[in-house]
């Protein structure tokens, strides 16, 4: 499987050339906002299956804590996922291309999801992170 995204403007572009895996949604109240939406989708992608093809240089990274954080676009703010040594370890799913055939498995921080927001499908929902996850 090769797949491609990038930002909004197109400034930013990157390809994966292997699986995604731990596909959710979080709810938790920094995701909320830096998606501007109810949660926000991610999936992790291996190091060796990630490679950027333009723009690494509009990459900026908003940190939570030293050195971990959110990767954006400088020019059109499009949040682009986590960044882990100079590559994206988990991508949003919206920066996406194309569809990749995986689907989210789980919501996490459910606990602090949006009150205006109601989860209506079967997907496990878990209050905080599940034990083991990083994301």
């Amino acid at each position: 499987m090769k797949i491609q995204g990038g930002c909004l403007c197109r400034g930013i572009r990157y390809e994966i050339s292997g699986p995604l895996t731990d596909v959710g949604n979080c709810h938790c109240s920094m995701c909320r906002r830096f998606h501007g939406a109810a949660f926000g989708t991610y999936a992790k992608v291996g190091a060796e299956h990630f490679r950027w093809l333009a723009g690494q240089d509009l990459l900026s990274v908003y940190e939570t804590r030293p050195g971990i954080g959110w990767a954006f676009c400088r020019v059109c703010g499009s949040s682009l996922g986590i960044p882990a040594g100079g590559k994206l370890a988990e991508i949003t799913m919206g920066t996406l291309d194309a569809d990749p055939g995986v689907r989210p498995t789980e919501h996490t921080f459910v606990g602090s999801k949006a009150g205006w927001f109601e989860i209506t499908d079967g997907l496990p929902q878990h209050a905080e992170r599940p034990t083991g996850k990083t994301q």
